[in-house]
């Protein structure tokens, strides 16, 4: 199918221990609906780089910054679960760069956040973790023996400064953007409900100026679980 090219390009960015690969098939089927979707392995995630143990949240922002000014004009991100903190730098930096951020399990992150706050200074990264233990902090609904499998073998380690940095944040222009929260292990009345209630994961979203709630439920990797319904989604509030 011939790519639409008077729609915003759509920019792919996974969570902790995830590079582009993890978008394969909803960038399969972005394409196939004619959207141009560029998924996006952040500093640090790259398994052939020597140096990616160093990498910093300033990295990965740039990363991102970078690949969205390449597009010549605003851009659609799509960023799932920990890619927030640095996706929340660029809004809060470049928000000229997007037209929508769409968080997949996630949402904006609160100024001064810290992913892993007590983790140990000489800890220079932080392996992905048995599944017992990962399913403690997120949902595998919908995650197959195969998927899980091919999760283990392609994880890259998350670098330890990504996840001891603040998040500094300090232009209140980051709340203009246009945001949809694709609400997959956590309900979207009980995400408005933390977040009216001031919940630290959650209470930047109840800022938003321009926000829509979209329910996709599953478990917290839908570029897996649903992949054909998330690239659904994406293209049509990338297009709103």
């Amino acid at each position: 199918m011939t790519t639409n090219t008077t729609e915003p390009s759509i920019i792919l960015i996974a969570g902790h221990w995830l590079g582009a690969w993890a978008w394969d098939e909803v960038t399969e089927h972005l394409a196939a609906a004619g959207r141009r979707a560029l998924p996006l392995t952040l500093p640090g995630l790259d398994a052939d780089d020597p140096e990616r143990a160093s990498r910093t949240l300033d990295d990965q922002a740039a990363a991102i910054e970078e690949a969205a000014a390449r597009e010549g004009r605003p851009v659609v991100i799509v960023a799932h679960s920990g890619a927030n903190a640095p996706v929340s730098l660029v809004l809060d930096r470049l928000p000229e760069l997007v037209a929508r951020v769409i968080w997949v399990d996630s949402g904006p992150v609160s100024p001064g956040t810290v992913f892993a706050p007590d983790l140990p200074a000489d800890v220079d990264e932080l392996p992905l973790p048995s599944f017992d233990a990962l399913s403690q902090q997120a949902s595998l609904e919908g995650l197959s023996a195969e998927v899980l499998e091919r999760f283990r073998v392609r994880a890259v380690p998350e670098p330890g400064a990504v996840l001891r940095q603040p998040v500094e944040l300090t232009n209140d222009a980051r709340l203009k953007v246009p945001t949809t929260v694709v609400c997959c292990s956590i309900p979207s009345a009980q995400l408005m409900e933390l977040a009216n209630a001031g919940h630290p994961m959650f209470a930047e979203v109840a800022k938003l100026e321009h926000l829509e709630l979209v329910d996709l439920p599953t478990g917290h990797w839908p570029m897996w679980s649903r992949a054909e319904d998330l690239a659904r989604l994406v293209a049509t509030e990338a297009a709103g």
